[in-house]
């Protein structure tokens, strides 16, 4: 039976970080909006205002809600986690008040699963505590997300790893304290087989930015992008610096992924119904041909199909969430990408229905909307493309169906009209009944 109920205990902590979000943490978004802030552990003056901030949410049990308790987290499972990501979904710097921002929390979850002592000792609880970030360095400028594209190279000599090539788009290398690192380690082995996993501290020889590329609203002239172009030159790392096996690095990535898209699922929830309380504010405040624009037929439209929309991709992120809840490892893999695909094109409608409502205030920088709106794209290509999800979808779905066993398909009407006159000839052929029959 599906159960989305929280209890009353668990929702006074929700109204908690509500109200705490909407007065504390928004306005973090305001004093320090660039994309890289959250993630600049050497801001001081953010920091100053960040470690209190985080200290109130550990006080309510509500930091790394994410993680079991082995892991300094209180073990929420993912339905709870839904309805609390809803609402860090308001503010960029949440996820990083709350101890829950992408890619530390996989990368977290890479190093509990796969670390040595010594890493964990290293990074992982400084990682945990909030006081260093990370890079997750997979994708490549030749490939893209396609593991079967990929180039970049590791291999053995005497008791080091080296590691030599590209990636592209890796996440906050410009701040990260260690990076780990998707390599080829067997070329001629099955395209799941051909990688292996890497953690690589920051500060290793070898390692050059070649740039930090801006995305839509980010100034490339004022060096505010912060996803590195890398090139590693014959990085050398000792051999316990492999996470996993040889060849495992596929499996280790899965590991990581399948929570992180759910959860930015979960926050895009939140976006979407900050906007939404937008445009109704908005068709309520604004006049035009002397009526409110909530009097407008085209209007109710744009609330009504946002609303709906919205509805249903809050249900579908809460059903996936109860799937991995409740069910086997696994089992949630086509719902995940039901929400990957989902995510994108709700948060595209809704907020642009938002900016247009907003009119030319709504394209500048004196809404949050805009930002918003250039964002989008990113999110549809995040964790591997729509594109790639869709045909996961389908593939699964297909699983459960199969082809026509004849000429025609099974719904064919003629030899089903034949078959039901069969099955209650008894009934059609008694003449003392009476009732048209299909002929």
């Amino acid at each position: 039976m599906l159960d989305f109920s929280i209890e009353p205990e668990f929702q006074a902590k929700l109204d908690w970080a509500a109200a705490f979000v909407r007065a504390e943490v928004e306005p973090l978004d305001l004093l320090f909006p660039h994309g890289g802030d959250p993630y600049d552990t050497r801001n001081e003056k953010a920091r100053a205002i960040v470690k209190p901030l985080q200290k109130q949410v550990r006080a309510q049990g509500l930091w790394a809600c994410h993680l079991g308790p082995e892991l300094g987290g209180p073990g929420y499972g993912q339905v709870k986690l839904a309805y609390l990501n809803e609402i860090l979904g308001r503010s960029y710097w949440a996820p990083t008040v709350f101890g829950t921002a992408a890619p530390d929390t996989g990368n977290a979850e890479i190093l509990a699963m796969f670390g040595t002592e010594e890493q964990k000792a290293r990074y992982l609880q400084p990682l945990l505590d909030g006081d260093i970030v990370s890079t997750f360095s997979m994708t490549e400028p030749q490939g893209g997300a396609d593991p079967k594209e990929f180039v970049c190279r590791a291999w053995r000599e005497a008791d080091e790893w080296v590691i030599d090539g590209e990636k592209w788009f890796s996440s906050n290398a410009r701040y990260a304290e260690f990076l780990i690192v998707m390599a080829v380690t067997d070329p001629d082995a099955p395209p799941h087989r051909r990688m292996s996993m890497f953690v690589v501290p920051a500060e290793t020889p070898g390692i050059e930015i070649k740039r930090n590329v801006g995305t839509m609203d980010e100034r490339e002239s004022l060096d505010e992008g912060i996803h590195a172009y890398l090139r590693y030159h014959q990085v050398r790392v000792p051999l316990d610096a492999m996470l996993g096996g040889p060849g495992d690095g596929f499996k280790v990535a899965q590991a990581r992924l399948g929570g992180g898209r759910v959860h930015h699922a979960m926050r895009s929830v939140g976006k979407c119904a900050r906007a939404f309380d937008m445009m109704c504010e908005r068709a309520l405040s604004r006049r035009t041909q002397g009526t409110p624009l909530a009097e407008k037929q085209a209007v109710q439209q744009f609330i009504a199909d946002s609303w709906i929309e919205l509805q249903q991709f809050r249900l579908l992120v809460l059903n996936t969430a109860w799937i991995i809840d409740t069910q086997p490892h696994g089992a949630a893999r086509t719902q995940i990408a039901m929400c990957k695909v989902a995510m994108a094109k709700v948060l595209h409608d809704v907020i642009q229905r938002a900016l247009h409502l907003h009119g030319s205030l709504g394209t500048t920088g004196e809404l949050p909307l805009a930002h918003w709106w250039m964002a989008v794209p990113n999110l549809a290509l995040a964790d591997g493309p729509t594109e790639v999800h869709r045909t996961t979808i389908a593939k699964q779905v297909l699983k459960n169906h199969r082809p026509a066993e004849g000429l025609f398909p099974s719904e064919h009407i003629p030899p089903r009209l034949e078959a039901a006159r069969k099955r209650y000839a008894h009934i059609i052929n008694d003449s003392a009944l009476s009732g048209r029959v299909n002929a």
